[in-house]
């Protein structure tokens, strides 16, 4: 798991907001997607280090 679902609750909770359970399974895979489409575009320009304009 990438996320912390801590964090992920203290958010919520600060914005008078309420979290599912299978939220976090869902919010981890857009993470994962993210990275792998950042690592993809790292490996095109022919560099090792994600950047922050790979996202």
């Amino acid at each position: 798991m990438l996320i912390v679902k801590s964090k992920v609750q203290e958010f919520a909770k600060k914005h008078d907001l309420m979290v599912a359970s299978d939220f976090y399974d869902a919010l981890d895979r857009e993470v994962e997607n993210l990275i792998k489409a950042a690592a993809k575009r790292t490996g095109a320009n022919k560099r090792k280090t994600l950047k922050p304009y790979d996202l």
